[in-house]
């Protein structure tokens, strides 16, 4: 399955209206087997800006292609040096109350699953199980030669080392993890290679143009046609990778329920779409369901 660079999607005018109705969403829990789909906007209130929603990051930032990666160094200059200022603010984002929410219904034993296609680690940080990552994580490299993966915080020691007193101040943070930068303030920014065999390293995250591992991608598969249900959250399901699943959930026939603020590509597959703040929702959720749901650490 490659992520195909949709970059814009603009609702018809006939879609189903949201509604600020939640109890679908609880009835759904409460009978258990759901499968939480996620995507950037769950991810908002830590700090992380979505990609398509107001004042998404698409506005200013056209995320990298793979093609554009692999093939141009000066590419990879600009996009190392703009994700490694990047990491250090995304790197610091903490779970919020929708991330400890989708924990706490996991250990009641009401989710049947948690795929994201963030890249952010939080939904492990508030504690999830098992999530598949569908898009990759940020906390890790992949080197394209040899396949070596490390620890992102090592690669960032050593681009620190490289790059001393790159202290620019950058105009803002995208869902990828890259900050916007100017190529003045790139500048002559040093990429470090592959510590095993000199290869070019990526981080580990399917990048527009890339294919999502096909074993990956049938564990989804597989998700969904074991799931009583699908529960999407804050995904404006664009991009066909996300979009496949709530299909495939809606042809055999399992409800699908989307709490996300905007209209989505996946609203005529829903039986509902609540149109309320991910955070405060999921809470009101879990606090009807009478479930305990963690403090911020």
């Amino acid at each position: 399955m490659r992520i195909r660079p949709t970059l814009s999607w603009t609702p018809a005018e006939d879609l189903p209206p949201g509604t600020t109705d939640l109890g679908p969403v609880v009835e759904a829990l409460d009978t258990g087997g759901v499968l939480v789909l996620s995507g950037a906007g769950i991810s908002t209130e830590s700090g992380i800006p979505d990609y398509r929603g107001e004042g998404g990051s698409l506005s200013r930032h056209t995320p990298m292609t793979y093609q554009e990666f692999a093939a141009d160094a000066r590419a990879r200059r600009r996009y190392w040096a703009r994700s490694h200022l990047g990491w250090r603010t995304f790197g610091r984002a903490r779970p919020n109350a929708g991330h400890r929410a989708v924990a706490a219904f996991g250990r009641h034993g009401l989710l049947a699953g948690v795929i994201t296609q963030n890249v952010d680690g939080l939904h492990q940080a508030a504690g999830s199980q098992d999530v598949v990552e569908l898009h990759g994580g940020l906390d890790r490299v992949v080197c394209l030669s040899c396949g070596d993966r490390s620890p992102r915080a090592e690669l960032a020691r050593r681009l620190e080392e490289a790059n001393p007193g790159f202290e620019p101040v950058a105009a803002g943070i995208n869902p990828d993890g890259d900050a916007d930068l100017t190529d003045a303030q790139v500048g002559d920014f040093r990429v470090v290679p592959c510590a095993r065999c000199g290869g070019i390293l990526k981080p580990d995250v399917v990048f527009f143009g890339e294919n999502v591992p096909l074993l990956r991608v049938e564990h989804c598969r597989a998700l969904v046609r074991e799931a009583a249900s699908l529960l999407v959250l804050g995904s404006s399901l664009t991009v066909m990778s996300g979009l496949r699943f709530v299909r495939e959930a809606a042809r055999a026939g399992k409800p699908v329920l989307i709490v996300n603020r905007d209209p989505t590509r996946g609203d005529r597959h829903a039986v509902t779409r609540v149109a309320l703040p991910l955070g405060p929702s999921l809470a009101t959720v879990a606090a009807r369901l009478g479930l305990h749901v963690a403090e911020d650490a």
